[in-house]
Order: structure tokens, then sequence, then C-alpha cells
């Protein structure tokens, strides 16, 4: 990758490893449909506006629109309420691992579906060496729990297949659209569906009223979404879908070390340990014989 990859890669990593505490948060006063709705609104606001203010326009033809109202509900709509749904019965740091999977999933799926993203040996054995890291890095949170249902950690896991098998739908049909709103596009279908389905279900819709809340939906829409969806579709662009996927393992390790500094939790052998598979694992993954 090149430093722009790998500064979009590291940015998008901060960015979402704290999107599965922010999640926790605000289920704390809204339910998991709502979160999503206000979510996917803030999302579509902020490319809006990354729209307007550098002047791209919007795609005019239906084969386009198709393309994108099916990534909002299989990449946004989807994995956004099984995993929020699913930590209302598991942990924050157990759906952080599940969601880890994402790459596994797509390298499974992009040897057949892609012609330049095929299983190779430093691929795989990069992803098995950091889904390690991984598991390793959040072992002691492993333990049993009834907290952690089944049903809760299989939604996490159908999220990552959702993610895996979207963005390479997006990698193979999405190339000739304009990189600032490629993130964008999907948010619309997703906005209506969530807003018709959550005062549906959760009648009657909540309004927050803890500042905490609106400041973990803003973080989950701004940040989590707008921003991020437009740095995803970057990277599975210009990288493609596997090593694009490889940030879902930032996630835990940046939430451990945000622990770390500001909570003072004890630097651990598993931290240490997990973080040098993790990073060893990116590095494989991206090594190309000279």
């Amino acid at each position: 990758m090149q430093p722009k990859h790998w500064t979009v890669f590291i940015l998008l990593g901060a960015i979402w490893s704290a999107s599965f505490l922010w999640i926790k948060i605000a289920l704390i006063e809204v339910g998991p449909l709502t979160l999503v709705a206000y979510r996917v609104l803030f999302g579509l606001l902020t490319g809006v506006a990354v729209a307007l203010i550098l002047r791209v326009p919007l795609p005019r033809d239906w084969k386009t629109w198709r393309i994108f109202i099916v990534l909002g509900i299989s990449n946004v709509a989807v994995p956004f309420f099984l995993i929020t749904w699913g930590e209302q019965t598991i942990d924050s740091a157990v759906a952080s691992i599940l969601n880890a999977t994402v790459p596994l999933f797509t390298i499974l799926l992009a040897h057949f579906l892609l012609h330049d993203d095929k299983i190779t040996l430093p691929k795989i054995t990069g992803l098995l060496i950091g889904f390690g890291g991984v598991v390793l890095l959040l072992s002691k949170d492993l333990a049993p729990d009834a907290h952690n249902s089944i049903i809760g950690q299989m939604a996490v896991i159908l999220a990552s297949l959702c993610y895996a098998g979207s963005y390479i739908y997006a990698r193979m049909h999405t190339a000739d659209v304009p990189g600032q709103v490629r993130g964008m596009l999907p948010l619309f279908s997703a906005s209506a569906i969530m807003w018709v389905a959550a005062p549906v279900a959760e009648s009657p819709l909540i309004v927050p009223h803890l500042p905490i809340t609106w400041v973990a939906l803003l973080w989950l829409g701004v940040l989590g979404t707008g921003l991020a969806m437009i740095m995803q579709y970057y990277l599975v662009h210009e990288i493609g879908p596997t090593r694009a996927t490889l940030v879902t393992y930032i996630f835990p390790l940046g939430g451990v070390i945000l622990g770390v500094i500001f909570l003072h939790e004890q630097l651990s052998w598993q931290l240490a340990s997990g973080a040098v598979l993790i990073i060893s694992s990116i590095a494989v993954v991206n090594w190309k014989k000279k």
C-alpha cells in the first residue's frame, strides 16, 4: 500500500475502534432500530455535505442507483442493525472479535468472484496470524458468560458475512462512480428503510434526552458512518476488499489501547503479544516479493 492508503487505513481504524463502545452507550437510552436510524441519517447528511462541498455530481441512471440501493441494504441497514441488536446480549469486546471475521469471509469470496484478489500464502497466513492476535488481545474477555448469548454472537457473524459480500459486490459494480459519493449513496436507501422500520417496530420513537447519547449518535453517524463509509469504499477500490477489510483487526487493538491510556487499564502480556501479531499480519498480507 502507498502512504495515502496507510493514512486512510489507520484513520478509519481509529474511528471505527470506538464504534462498539459508542453503540453500547447509545443502547442505554434508545433501541437498536432507532439507534441505526439516527446513525444512518447523520451519516447521510455528512455524505451529502461532502458531495456539495466538493461539487461531485450524483449519478442519474437507474442502473447505478439500483446497485447502491442493494448496498444500502446489504452493507448498511442489515449489518448495522445486526451488530447493534447483538450488542444488547454480548459484550463489545466479543462483538469486535466476531466482526474481525470479515477479512476471512472476504478472502474466500473474493478468490472465486474477483480476478485480482486471489488467495495467496502471504494473505491467508497474515489473516490467520491477525485473527489469532485479535483473539489473544481480548482473551481475558472470552471467559464463559451467560451474558454473551449465542444468538447475539451469530447476529454479529452474519453481519460480517454481509460486509464481506457487499465489499466484493461494490468492487465489481461501482468502479465508475466518483469516489467521494460511493460511500454516501447507500445511505439513501438505508435511511429510508430504517426510518420506516424504527417508528413501526419501536413505537413510540424515542428522542434522546441524555447529552452522552447524542454524542454517541453523532460519533457513529458523522464519523463512524458518513466519513468512514467514504474511506472504506475508497480502500476497497484502491487496494482490494481483502486488504481493506483488515481494518477490522484494528478495532479491538484500538479499543484496548484507549483503555490503557485513558482508563488506566493494566498493560498485559496479551495486549503486547496481540498487538505484535496484528501489526505483523497487516505487514504479511501487504508484503510483495521484490
